[in-house]
Protein backbone atom coordinates (compact mmCIF):
# COMPACT_ATOMS: atom_id res chain seq x y z
CA UNK A 1 0.00 0.00 0.00
CA UNK A 2 1.50 3.29 -1.46
CA UNK A 3 1.33 6.71 1.02
CA UNK A 4 1.09 10.02 -0.60
CA UNK A 5 4.90 11.88 1.13
CA UNK A 6 3.65 15.77 1.54
CA UNK A 7 6.24 17.68 0.17
CA UNK A 8 8.30 19.97 2.86
CA UNK A 9 8.27 23.37 1.80
CA UNK A 10 12.31 24.97 1.19
CA UNK A 11 12.90 27.99 0.13
CA UNK A 12 16.21 29.23 -0.59
CA UNK A 13 16.58 32.32 0.31
CA UNK A 14 20.02 34.52 0.27
CA UNK A 15 19.37 37.81 1.79
CA UNK A 16 21.80 40.89 1.46
CA UNK A 17 19.43 43.91 2.10
CA UNK A 18 18.90 42.35 5.50
CA UNK A 19 22.47 42.67 6.00
CA UNK A 20 22.55 46.81 5.19
CA UNK A 21 23.28 48.80 8.36
CA UNK A 22 19.72 48.91 11.21
CA UNK A 23 18.86 52.24 9.82
CA UNK A 24 17.49 51.08 6.07
CA UNK A 25 14.62 48.94 7.42
CA UNK A 26 12.59 47.82 10.75
CA UNK A 27 13.19 43.77 11.35
CA UNK A 28 9.30 42.73 12.58
CA UNK A 29 7.51 39.49 11.97
CA UNK A 30 4.12 39.35 10.41
CA UNK A 31 1.18 39.18 12.29
CA UNK A 32 -0.49 35.78 12.48
CA UNK A 33 -4.19 35.27 10.62
CA UNK A 34 -6.88 33.07 12.11
CA UNK A 35 -7.47 30.49 8.50
CA UNK A 36 -5.11 31.08 5.42
CA UNK A 37 -6.35 29.46 2.48
CA UNK A 38 -4.91 29.57 -0.61
CA UNK A 39 -6.40 31.32 -3.53
CA UNK A 40 -3.56 30.87 -5.98
CA UNK A 41 0.00 29.96 -6.68
CA UNK A 42 2.30 30.73 -9.69
CA UNK A 43 3.25 27.47 -10.35
CA UNK A 44 5.79 28.48 -13.15
CA UNK A 45 7.22 31.49 -10.88
CA UNK A 46 7.59 29.08 -7.88
CA UNK A 47 9.94 26.62 -9.95
CA UNK A 48 11.71 29.64 -11.41
CA UNK A 49 12.24 31.05 -8.01
CA UNK A 50 13.31 27.45 -6.79
CA UNK A 51 10.48 26.77 -4.95
CA UNK A 52 8.50 23.61 -5.04
CA UNK A 53 4.92 24.59 -6.15
CA UNK A 54 3.47 21.79 -4.78
CA UNK A 55 5.15 22.58 -1.06
CA UNK A 56 3.82 25.88 -1.53
CA UNK A 57 -0.08 24.31 -1.68
CA UNK A 58 0.14 22.79 1.69
CA UNK A 59 -0.95 23.50 5.19
CA UNK A 60 2.36 24.72 5.82
CA UNK A 61 2.74 26.54 2.25
CA UNK A 62 -0.40 28.34 2.96
CA UNK A 63 1.10 29.06 6.54
CA UNK A 64 4.43 31.10 5.46
CA UNK A 65 2.34 32.59 2.87
CA UNK A 66 0.08 34.11 5.27
CA UNK A 67 2.60 34.96 7.54
CA UNK A 68 1.98 31.88 10.42
CA UNK A 69 5.03 30.89 9.85
CA UNK A 70 8.68 31.47 8.98
CA UNK A 71 10.24 29.74 6.49
CA UNK A 72 13.89 29.01 7.41
CA UNK A 73 16.34 31.71 6.17
CA UNK A 74 13.49 34.03 6.60
CA UNK A 75 15.14 37.38 7.73
CA UNK A 76 11.60 39.29 8.06
CA UNK A 77 11.66 43.42 7.96
CA UNK A 78 9.57 46.12 6.41
CA UNK A 79 11.85 48.89 4.25
CA UNK A 80 12.24 52.45 5.13
CA UNK A 81 11.43 55.31 2.60
CA UNK A 82 10.11 58.64 1.81
CA UNK A 83 8.09 59.57 -1.28
CA UNK A 84 6.44 62.90 -2.69
CA UNK A 85 2.56 61.56 -3.17
CA UNK A 86 0.75 63.77 -5.51
CA UNK A 87 3.43 66.03 -5.12
CA UNK A 88 3.79 66.52 -1.45
CA UNK A 89 7.05 65.04 0.18
CA UNK A 90 6.61 63.02 3.17
CA UNK A 91 10.08 62.25 4.69
CA UNK A 92 9.04 58.99 6.52
CA UNK A 93 6.91 56.71 4.50
CA UNK A 94 7.98 52.70 4.82
CA UNK A 95 6.90 49.72 4.33
CA UNK A 96 3.57 49.50 6.73
CA UNK A 97 1.89 46.60 5.56
CA UNK A 98 4.42 44.87 3.78
CA UNK A 99 6.95 42.37 4.84
CA UNK A 100 10.06 41.02 2.88
CA UNK A 101 10.63 37.84 3.63
CA UNK A 102 13.74 37.23 2.00
CA UNK A 103 15.60 37.53 -1.36
CA UNK A 104 16.34 34.35 -3.57
CA UNK A 105 18.57 33.84 -6.33
CA UNK A 106 16.33 31.82 -9.49
CA UNK A 107 17.27 29.97 -11.63
CA UNK A 108 18.50 32.96 -14.64
CA UNK A 109 21.37 33.76 -11.94
CA UNK A 110 19.82 37.16 -10.75
CA UNK A 111 18.35 38.19 -7.05
CA UNK A 112 14.50 38.31 -6.30
CA UNK A 113 12.83 39.77 -3.64
CA UNK A 114 9.60 38.06 -2.24
CA UNK A 115 7.36 39.82 -0.17
CA UNK A 116 4.29 39.84 1.84
CA UNK A 117 1.48 42.53 1.25
CA UNK A 118 -0.79 42.98 4.25
CA UNK A 119 1.04 40.70 6.84
CA UNK A 120 -0.11 43.03 9.32
CA UNK A 121 1.43 46.10 11.14
CA UNK A 122 4.75 47.21 11.11
CA UNK A 123 6.43 50.86 13.21
CA UNK A 124 5.54 52.62 9.64
CA UNK A 125 1.86 51.59 9.65
CA UNK A 126 1.03 55.25 10.95
CA UNK A 127 -2.03 54.13 13.02
CA UNK A 128 -3.04 51.54 9.58
CA UNK A 129 -3.86 48.26 10.55
CA UNK A 130 -1.26 46.53 7.88
CA UNK A 131 -3.90 44.58 5.87
CA UNK A 132 -5.23 44.45 3.06
CA UNK A 133 -8.66 43.62 1.32
CA UNK A 134 -9.66 41.14 -0.73
CA UNK A 135 -9.89 43.24 -3.80
CA UNK A 136 -6.79 44.94 -3.99
CA UNK A 137 -5.18 42.11 -3.60
CA UNK A 138 -6.70 40.31 -6.55
CA UNK A 139 -6.35 43.03 -8.89
CA UNK A 140 -2.73 43.16 -8.07
CA UNK A 141 -1.92 39.36 -8.98
CA UNK A 142 -4.35 39.76 -12.44
CA UNK A 143 -2.76 43.00 -13.38
CA UNK A 144 0.83 42.52 -12.16
CA UNK A 145 0.52 38.98 -14.35
CA UNK A 146 -1.05 40.45 -17.52
CA UNK A 147 1.71 42.81 -17.59
CA UNK A 148 4.20 39.75 -17.33
CA UNK A 149 2.49 38.09 -20.09
CA UNK A 150 2.60 41.18 -22.64
CA UNK A 151 6.39 41.76 -22.06
CA UNK A 152 6.46 44.61 -19.88
CA UNK A 153 9.03 44.87 -16.74
CA UNK A 154 6.82 43.97 -13.42
CA UNK A 155 6.46 42.87 -9.72
CA UNK A 156 5.20 39.25 -10.10
CA UNK A 157 2.67 37.57 -8.49
CA UNK A 158 3.71 34.59 -6.50
CA UNK A 159 0.74 33.60 -4.68
CA UNK A 160 -2.47 34.85 -3.18
CA UNK A 161 -3.83 33.87 0.17
CA UNK A 162 -7.68 34.49 2.07
CA UNK A 163 -7.09 35.46 6.05
CA UNK A 164 -10.39 33.86 7.46
CA UNK A 165 -10.25 37.77 9.14
CA UNK A 166 -12.62 40.60 7.99
CA UNK A 167 -10.72 44.00 7.63
CA UNK A 168 -12.65 47.43 7.79
CA UNK A 169 -12.36 49.83 5.01
CA UNK A 170 -15.42 51.56 3.75
CA UNK A 171 -17.01 48.29 5.25
CA UNK A 172 -16.06 45.62 6.47
CA UNK A 173 -14.16 43.30 3.35
CA UNK A 174 -12.65 40.26 3.18
CA UNK A 175 -8.99 39.85 4.04
CA UNK A 176 -6.55 38.62 1.90
CA UNK A 177 -2.15 38.42 1.86
CA UNK A 178 -0.80 38.89 -1.81
CA UNK A 179 2.64 37.42 -1.84
CA UNK A 180 4.76 39.38 -4.33
CA UNK A 181 8.26 38.95 -6.41
CA UNK A 182 10.09 42.11 -7.47
CA UNK A 183 14.00 42.17 -8.70
CA UNK A 184 13.79 44.48 -5.36
CA UNK A 185 12.11 46.98 -4.01
CA UNK A 186 14.20 49.88 -3.93
CA UNK A 187 12.13 53.02 -4.86
CA UNK A 188 13.30 56.44 -6.16
CA UNK A 189 11.68 57.31 -2.40
CA UNK A 190 14.27 55.03 -1.01
CA UNK A 191 17.11 57.75 -1.73
CA UNK A 192 14.99 60.50 -0.39
CA UNK A 193 14.34 58.69 2.88
CA UNK A 194 18.38 59.32 3.30
CA UNK A 195 18.63 62.36 1.45
CA UNK A 196 16.51 64.30 3.61
CA UNK A 197 18.20 63.28 7.19
CA UNK A 198 21.05 64.57 5.12
CA UNK A 199 22.89 60.78 5.68
CA UNK A 200 25.90 61.00 3.30
CA UNK A 201 26.93 58.22 4.12
CA UNK A 202 23.28 55.82 4.50
CA UNK A 203 22.88 57.68 0.60
CA UNK A 204 26.54 56.37 -0.55
CA UNK A 205 26.02 52.43 0.74
CA UNK A 206 22.07 52.53 -0.79
CA UNK A 207 23.85 53.74 -4.28
CA UNK A 208 26.70 50.99 -3.85
CA UNK A 209 24.24 48.15 -2.94
CA UNK A 210 21.18 49.65 -6.06
CA UNK A 211 24.16 49.53 -8.38
CA UNK A 212 25.66 46.27 -7.33
CA UNK A 213 22.00 44.68 -7.37
CA UNK A 214 20.85 46.54 -10.88
CA UNK A 215 23.58 48.23 -12.79
CA UNK A 216 26.77 46.39 -12.23
CA UNK A 217 28.55 47.80 -15.14
CA UNK A 218 28.19 51.42 -13.78
CA UNK A 219 30.37 50.07 -10.91
CA UNK A 220 33.50 50.71 -13.52
CA UNK A 221 32.29 53.91 -15.20
CA UNK A 222 34.16 56.83 -14.65
CA UNK A 223 31.41 58.51 -12.88
CA UNK A 224 29.52 55.15 -11.14
CA UNK A 225 26.94 57.57 -9.89
CA UNK A 226 26.43 59.23 -13.06
CA UNK A 227 26.07 56.00 -15.02
CA UNK A 228 23.55 54.90 -12.02
CA UNK A 229 21.60 57.49 -12.99
CA UNK A 230 21.49 57.11 -16.55
CA UNK A 231 20.89 53.73 -16.13
CA UNK A 232 17.67 54.34 -14.34
CA UNK A 233 16.38 57.06 -16.61
CA UNK A 234 16.95 54.83 -19.82
CA UNK A 235 14.94 52.04 -18.24
CA UNK A 236 12.28 53.91 -16.65
CA UNK A 237 11.71 55.97 -20.22
CA UNK A 238 11.68 52.20 -21.95
CA UNK A 239 8.83 51.54 -19.30
CA UNK A 240 6.41 54.52 -19.60
CA UNK A 241 6.65 53.88 -23.38
CA UNK A 242 5.67 50.53 -22.94
CA UNK A 243 3.08 51.35 -20.51
CA UNK A 244 1.25 53.79 -23.20
CA UNK A 245 1.83 51.75 -26.30
CA UNK A 246 -0.64 49.33 -24.31
CA UNK A 247 -2.78 52.33 -23.05
CA UNK A 248 -2.21 51.33 -19.64
CA UNK A 249 -2.51 53.80 -16.74
CA UNK A 250 -0.84 53.47 -13.46
CA UNK A 251 -2.25 56.15 -11.28
CA UNK A 252 -0.26 56.73 -8.67
CA UNK A 253 3.16 57.30 -9.77
CA UNK A 254 4.85 58.81 -6.53
CA UNK A 255 8.05 58.62 -6.10
CA UNK A 256 8.14 55.82 -3.96
CA UNK A 257 6.10 53.72 -6.35
CA UNK A 258 8.74 54.33 -8.79
CA UNK A 259 11.43 51.24 -8.78
CA UNK A 260 14.89 51.30 -9.32
CA UNK A 261 15.06 48.80 -11.26
CA UNK A 262 12.97 50.24 -13.98
CA UNK A 263 9.65 47.54 -13.32
CA UNK A 264 6.19 48.41 -12.88
CA UNK A 265 5.64 48.20 -9.12
CA UNK A 266 2.41 49.04 -7.07
CA UNK A 267 -0.50 48.00 -8.52
CA UNK A 268 -3.31 50.38 -6.84
CA UNK A 269 -5.83 52.08 -8.91
CA UNK A 270 -4.37 50.87 -12.30
CA UNK A 271 -6.32 50.40 -15.15
CA UNK A 272 -6.29 49.54 -18.77
CA UNK A 273 -7.72 52.41 -20.62
CA UNK A 274 -11.25 51.41 -22.99
CA UNK A 275 -11.99 54.13 -24.85
CA UNK A 276 -9.16 55.88 -25.80
CA UNK A 277 -8.72 59.09 -24.19
CA UNK A 278 -5.51 60.90 -23.77
CA UNK A 279 -6.73 62.98 -20.45
CA UNK A 280 -8.33 59.54 -19.05
CA UNK A 281 -8.04 59.12 -14.93
CA UNK A 282 -9.13 56.19 -13.58
CA UNK A 283 -8.03 56.52 -9.90
CA UNK A 284 -10.69 58.00 -7.27
CA UNK A 285 -7.23 60.12 -5.49
CA UNK A 286 -6.34 61.87 -8.55
CA UNK A 287 -8.43 65.15 -8.29
CA UNK A 288 -6.73 66.83 -10.75
CA UNK A 289 -5.57 64.45 -13.02
CA UNK A 290 -1.52 64.48 -12.49
CA UNK A 291 -1.20 60.94 -13.35
CA UNK A 292 -3.42 60.91 -16.22
CA UNK A 293 -2.73 58.73 -19.32
CA UNK A 294 -1.15 61.56 -21.53
CA UNK A 295 0.72 63.11 -18.02
CA UNK A 296 2.60 59.85 -17.12
CA UNK A 297 5.87 60.30 -19.23
CA UNK A 298 6.13 64.26 -17.61
CA UNK A 299 5.36 62.31 -14.29
CA UNK A 300 8.26 59.85 -15.04
CA UNK A 301 10.37 62.44 -15.76
CA UNK A 302 9.70 64.85 -12.35
CA UNK A 303 10.20 61.81 -10.23
CA UNK A 304 14.10 61.06 -11.87
CA UNK A 305 14.22 64.83 -11.19
CA UNK A 306 13.80 64.02 -7.52
CA UNK A 307 16.14 60.67 -7.65
CA UNK A 308 18.80 62.82 -9.45
CA UNK A 309 18.51 65.71 -6.40
CA UNK A 310 19.15 62.56 -4.10
CA UNK A 311 22.62 61.89 -6.03
CA UNK A 312 24.15 65.33 -6.09
CA UNK A 313 26.15 65.65 -2.60
CA UNK A 314 27.34 61.66 -4.18
CA UNK A 315 28.70 63.50 -7.32
CA UNK A 316 30.17 66.20 -5.45
CA UNK A 317 31.60 63.74 -2.85
CA UNK A 318 33.41 62.01 -5.86
CA UNK A 319 35.00 64.84 -7.08
CA UNK A 320 32.43 67.44 -9.17
CA UNK A 321 32.10 70.75 -7.72
CA UNK A 322 28.42 71.64 -7.32
CA UNK A 323 28.20 73.61 -10.43
CA UNK A 324 29.63 70.60 -12.29
CA UNK A 325 27.31 68.28 -10.25
CA UNK A 326 23.91 69.98 -11.57
CA UNK A 327 25.46 70.00 -14.95
CA UNK A 328 26.29 66.41 -14.75
CA UNK A 329 22.06 65.68 -13.46
CA UNK A 330 20.82 68.32 -15.77
CA UNK A 331 22.32 66.64 -18.82
CA UNK A 332 21.26 63.21 -17.87
CA UNK A 333 17.62 64.04 -17.09
CA UNK A 334 17.60 65.87 -20.83
CA UNK A 335 18.12 62.20 -22.18
CA UNK A 336 14.60 61.14 -20.64
CA UNK A 337 12.35 63.01 -23.33
CA UNK A 338 14.03 61.96 -26.84
CA UNK A 339 14.77 58.52 -25.12
CA UNK A 340 10.96 57.88 -24.51
CA UNK A 341 9.96 59.14 -28.06
CA UNK A 342 12.41 57.26 -29.92
CA UNK A 343 11.01 53.76 -27.75
CA UNK A 344 7.19 55.07 -28.21
CA UNK A 345 7.78 55.77 -32.18
CA UNK A 346 9.58 52.56 -32.47
CA UNK A 347 6.65 50.32 -30.71
CA UNK A 348 3.72 52.64 -32.26
CA UNK A 349 5.60 51.79 -35.81
CA UNK A 350 5.58 48.05 -34.53
CA UNK A 351 1.99 48.36 -33.55
CA UNK A 352 0.93 49.19 -37.13
CA UNK A 353 3.14 46.75 -38.84
CA UNK A 354 5.57 49.51 -39.89
CA UNK A 355 9.03 47.57 -39.64
CA UNK A 356 11.31 49.98 -41.73
CA UNK A 357 11.94 53.85 -40.63
CA UNK A 358 9.94 56.92 -42.45
CA UNK A 359 9.60 60.24 -41.48
CA UNK A 360 6.24 60.77 -41.74
CA UNK A 361 5.28 57.76 -39.67
CA UNK A 362 4.76 59.95 -36.47
CA UNK A 363 2.67 61.81 -38.23
CA UNK A 364 0.48 59.02 -39.69
CA UNK A 365 0.54 57.41 -36.02
CA UNK A 366 -0.28 60.78 -34.04
CA UNK A 367 -2.90 61.59 -36.49
CA UNK A 368 -4.36 58.06 -36.05
CA UNK A 369 -4.62 58.89 -32.33
CA UNK A 370 -6.27 61.85 -33.03
CA UNK A 371 -9.59 60.38 -34.56
CA UNK A 372 -9.74 57.57 -32.05
CA UNK A 373 -9.67 60.35 -29.61
CA UNK A 374 -12.47 62.45 -31.09
CA UNK A 375 -14.26 58.71 -32.00
CA UNK A 376 -13.81 57.26 -28.57
CA UNK A 377 -12.38 54.00 -30.15
CA UNK A 378 -11.30 51.44 -28.10
CA UNK A 379 -7.74 51.72 -27.66
CA UNK A 380 -7.22 48.00 -27.36
CA UNK A 381 -9.31 46.52 -29.88
CA UNK A 382 -8.68 48.87 -32.52
CA UNK A 383 -5.36 48.14 -32.59
CA UNK A 384 -5.80 44.53 -32.94
CA UNK A 385 -8.28 45.12 -35.28
CA UNK A 386 -5.66 46.97 -37.57
CA UNK A 387 -3.68 43.25 -38.25
CA UNK A 388 -6.97 41.98 -39.76
CA UNK A 389 -7.09 45.14 -42.22
CA UNK A 390 -3.37 44.77 -42.52
CA UNK A 391 -3.62 40.90 -43.65
CA UNK A 392 -5.56 42.26 -46.71
CA UNK A 393 -9.22 41.92 -45.32
CA UNK A 394 -11.30 44.06 -45.43
CA UNK A 395 -10.86 47.30 -42.83
CA UNK A 396 -14.40 47.61 -42.09
CA UNK A 397 -13.88 45.76 -38.61
CA UNK A 398 -11.34 48.01 -37.48
CA UNK A 399 -13.63 50.98 -39.06
CA UNK A 400 -16.92 49.93 -36.70
CA UNK A 401 -14.78 51.05 -33.80
CA UNK A 402 -15.20 54.63 -35.08
CA UNK A 403 -18.23 56.56 -34.38
CA UNK A 404 -17.69 58.07 -37.65
CA UNK A 405 -16.32 55.00 -39.32
CA UNK A 406 -15.37 57.53 -42.68
CA UNK A 407 -12.40 59.63 -40.22
CA UNK A 408 -10.69 55.38 -40.15
CA UNK A 409 -11.57 54.65 -43.44
CA UNK A 410 -9.76 58.23 -44.59
CA UNK A 411 -6.68 57.71 -42.60
CA UNK A 412 -6.48 53.68 -43.89
CA UNK A 413 -6.14 54.54 -47.51
CA UNK A 414 -2.70 56.56 -46.58
CA UNK A 415 -1.54 54.08 -43.42
CA UNK A 416 -2.15 51.06 -46.21
CA UNK A 417 -0.27 53.00 -48.96
CA UNK A 418 2.78 52.95 -46.45
CA UNK A 419 2.56 49.56 -45.58
CA UNK A 420 3.04 48.93 -49.68
CA UNK A 421 6.44 50.29 -49.10
CA UNK A 422 7.58 48.00 -46.48
CA UNK A 423 9.76 44.95 -47.80
CA UNK A 424 8.44 42.32 -45.82
CA UNK A 425 5.58 40.40 -47.33
CA UNK A 426 2.04 41.13 -45.48
CA UNK A 427 2.19 37.74 -43.95
CA UNK A 428 5.43 38.79 -41.90
CA UNK A 429 4.16 42.64 -41.16
CA UNK A 430 0.59 41.09 -39.70
CA UNK A 431 2.48 38.23 -37.91
CA UNK A 432 4.79 41.58 -36.28
CA UNK A 433 1.85 43.22 -35.96
CA UNK A 434 -0.19 40.24 -33.74
CA UNK A 435 2.61 40.25 -31.20
CA UNK A 436 2.83 43.97 -30.49
CA UNK A 437 -1.08 44.34 -30.33
CA UNK A 438 -2.89 42.20 -27.43
CA UNK A 439 -5.98 40.51 -28.37
CA UNK A 440 -6.95 40.53 -24.48
CA UNK A 441 -5.75 42.93 -21.67
CA UNK A 442 -7.75 42.32 -18.10
CA UNK A 443 -10.64 45.12 -18.77
CA UNK A 444 -11.79 46.59 -15.71
CA UNK A 445 -15.48 45.34 -15.66
CA UNK A 446 -13.99 42.02 -15.76
CA UNK A 447 -11.29 42.63 -13.33
CA UNK A 448 -14.43 43.84 -11.13
CA UNK A 449 -16.38 41.16 -11.70
CA UNK A 450 -14.11 39.11 -11.19
CA UNK A 451 -13.68 40.71 -7.58
CA UNK A 452 -17.23 41.10 -6.53
CA UNK A 453 -17.61 37.36 -7.42
CA UNK A 454 -14.70 36.73 -4.69
CA UNK A 455 -15.89 38.85 -2.36
CA UNK A 456 -19.37 38.46 -1.96
CA UNK A 457 -19.80 34.95 -2.95
CA UNK A 458 -16.54 33.61 -2.00
CA UNK A 459 -16.01 32.29 -6.00
CA UNK A 460 -13.31 32.21 -7.21
CA UNK A 461 -14.22 30.96 -10.72
CA UNK A 462 -14.28 34.32 -12.80
CA UNK A 463 -10.87 35.56 -11.31
CA UNK A 464 -9.24 31.86 -12.64
CA UNK A 465 -10.72 32.35 -15.84
CA UNK A 466 -9.49 35.98 -16.44
CA UNK A 467 -5.83 34.85 -15.32
CA UNK A 468 -5.79 32.34 -17.98
CA UNK A 469 -7.46 34.22 -20.50
CA UNK A 470 -4.65 37.14 -19.67
CA UNK A 471 -1.95 34.98 -19.89
CA UNK A 472 -1.82 34.48 -23.74
CA UNK A 473 -2.58 37.74 -24.66
CA UNK A 474 -1.35 37.96 -27.82
CA UNK A 475 -2.60 34.58 -29.50
CA UNK A 476 -5.94 34.56 -31.50
CA UNK A 477 -8.96 33.99 -29.53
CA UNK A 478 -12.02 32.41 -31.35
CA UNK A 479 -15.48 33.45 -32.19
CA UNK A 480 -16.71 36.48 -29.94
CA UNK A 481 -14.71 36.07 -27.37
CA UNK A 482 -16.35 38.12 -24.16
CA UNK A 483 -12.46 38.70 -22.90
CA UNK A 484 -11.88 41.18 -26.26
CA UNK A 485 -15.39 42.84 -26.30
CA UNK A 486 -15.12 46.34 -24.25
CA UNK A 487 -17.44 47.01 -21.49
CA UNK A 488 -21.33 48.25 -22.34
CA UNK A 489 -22.29 52.00 -20.87
CA UNK A 490 -23.82 50.10 -17.67
CA UNK A 491 -20.65 47.62 -17.45
CA UNK A 492 -17.95 50.58 -17.46
CA UNK A 493 -15.69 51.06 -14.65
CA UNK A 494 -15.62 54.62 -14.39
CA UNK A 495 -13.36 54.47 -10.94
CA UNK A 496 -10.56 52.48 -9.58
CA UNK A 497 -9.03 52.95 -6.04
CA UNK A 498 -6.38 52.17 -4.00
CA UNK A 499 -5.44 49.30 -1.93
CA UNK A 500 -4.69 50.56 1.58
Amino acid sequence: MSTTVTPTLSIPFSNTYATLPARFYAGVTPTPVPHPQIIAVNDELATFLGIDPIALRTAEGAAVLAGNRIATGSSPLAQAYAGHQFGHFVPQLGDGRANLLGEVVATDGQRYDIQLKGAGPTPFSRRGDGRASLGPVLREYLLSESMAALGVPTTRALAAVTTGEPVYRDTLQPGAIFTRVASSHLRVGTFQFFAAQQDLEGLRILADYAIARHYPQAAHATQPFRAFLDGVINRQAALVARWMLLGFIHGVMNTDNTSISGETIDYGPCAFMEAYEPAKVYSSIDHRGRYAYSNQPAAMHWNLCRLAETLLPLFVEDGATQDQAMSMAQDSLAAFVPQYEQAFLAGIRRKLGLLTEHKDDAALSNDLLTIMASNQADFTLTFRLLCEAASGSSDQAAARCFRNPGDFLAWSVRWQQRLADEPAPRADLTLAMKQANPAVVPRNHLVQDTIDAAAQHANFSSFHALLQATSRPYADRAGVDPYQVPARPEQCVLQTFCGT
